[in-house]
């Protein structure tokens, strides 16, 4: 197979968009293999030596990196637990994002919370700095689920947390849940579903379970085997989530996101959408000039990297993405999205010639009703020359039968476009 012509190809969007990595949580939870700092149950930023020199390095990356563009209007605090820190900590981040970079009036400012990790005063603190969004890591209602992921909330911190977040009436709040949990069965996922509603956010993030190797679970379980729910129990939780949900007035709008009418993720849709973004802090992640690069992810070697980063005037070296890479990420990211990829914006970025092949490789999955192309208001286009793809519309993947099989789908694009 004949692969695409690899070019480089530079995004000319200017970045609008920070992601600030927060790495510290009380404990690492038996799924996570993200870069976490693990600080026990009782220190937070007001207490955490760690934590205050965590933020005066990343506030230092921020001073050094160059502005590229105009103002954010999207700034999304992840981690790790972003609750850990104290207010003032907060502040004077988007005090040095502001200074730097400057935030739009009405940006969409999103912090990551866990249950029992903030109070009221708190959570106050940091909507008077400006967080306008947040999402809260509840993962399960279930103490038994909770205890077996190695969460440190159990459900009555969830219900705290709910009512907090409701008296300071803070306008978008998530809340995320896991499917595909040891021990989990069908009952207690629609439990957790019908829970969730009751608690009336206004976004809710479904994530099935990744047994990664590096992981506690990795070590203690083998995929498809129990006491993990099979397969196609996890399968049938995935129709499960998407039946209830949009039932109840949410949107699927993405492979694993739900949303009320007109409260969508801001600062994802940045990153399904391909867009350029700023990344701070360790092991977080950028997109700049069509460049991608990953920061290091342990603490020692991030502040080196930021010492390093400080002595070359914020210029390191990096590898401008082929377009190849561009294509492989835009397939792969902009299928996720229920509204899927424009045809017309697939030819003008990469020409008739590669958009064939793509069709070619989907024929197959559009047979199967996996993939579908849409028009303007969302109706399926039926293509009596199956051979030929209309370049208009959009294509996207069916739901939830197309996305449940994506990896399948993405797999058959990466193997035979790189």
């Amino acid at each position: 197979m004949t692969s695409v012509q690899s070019k480089p190809i530079i995004n000319h969007f200017a970045p609008t968009s920070a992601y600030i990595h927060i790495p510290f949580c009380r404990r690492r939870c038996y799924y996570c293999d993200f870069p976490v700092s693990v600080i026990g149950d009782h220190l937070t930023g007001n207490t955490s030596g760690s934590i205050k020199e965590y933020v005066e390095v990343l506030c230092s990356e921020i001073e050094t990196t160059a502005a590229l563009g105009n103002s954010l209007k999207t700034v999304f605090f992840g981690g790790g637990t972003p609750s850990l820190l104290a207010v003032e900590q907060l502040s004077n981040i988007l005090k040095k994002l502001k200074e730097r970079f400057g935030i739009a009036a009405g940006a969409e400012i999103s912090l990551e919370i866990d249950p029992g990790t903030f109070n009221l005063e708190q959570l106050q603190g940091y909507q008077d700095a400006g967080v306008n969004r947040v999402s809260l890591g509840v993962q399960a209602f279930q103490d038994q689920l909770l205890r077996a992921s190695g969460r440190s909330h159990n459900s009555n911190e969830i219900f705290t947390a709910v009512e907090t977040i409701r008296q300071v009436a803070i306008p978008e709040f998530s809340l995320d849940l896991i499917s595909g949990l040891p021990h989990q069965t069908l009952e207690m996922w629609q439990a957790s579903l019908e829970a969730a509603i009751k608690l009336a956010p206004t976004h809710i993030s479904c994530y099935d379970l990744i047994v990664e190797p590096v992981t506690a679970f990795g070590r203690y379980y083998t995929p498809g085997a129990k006491p993990l729910p099979t397969d196609e129990t996890t399968a049938q939780m995935y129709r499960l989530a998407q039946q209830i949900l949009t039932s109840a007035g949410y949107e699927h709008y993405e492979i694993s996101n739900y949303a009320l009418p007109g409260h969508q993720c801001h600062h994802n849709r940045v990153y399904w959408e391909n867009l350029p973004y700023y990344g701070f802090g360790m092991g977080a992640a950028s997109y700049l000039q069509g460049t991608r690069f990953t920061r290091p992810r342990t603490r020692r070697e991030y502040y080196y990297w930021v010492q390093q980063l400080i002595k070359a005037d914020g210029i390191l070296d990096s590898t401008q993405a082929s377009e190849t890479d561009v294509l492989l990420e835009t397939l792969m990211l902009g299928l996720r999205l229920a509204s899927g990829l424009s045809l017309s914006s697939l030819v003008k970025q990469f020409g008739n010639v590669t958009i064939e092949k793509i069709w070619a490789i989907l024929q197959l999955h559009y047979h199967q009703g996996l993939v579908e192309v849409v028009g303007a208001t969302g109706e399926a286009i039926d293509l009596p020359d199956i051979e030929k793809l209309p370049l208009k519309g959009r294509l996207r993947l069916s739901d939830p039968e197309g996305f449940l099989f994506s990896n399948t789908i993405l797999a058959d694009l990466f193997s035979q476009l790189a």
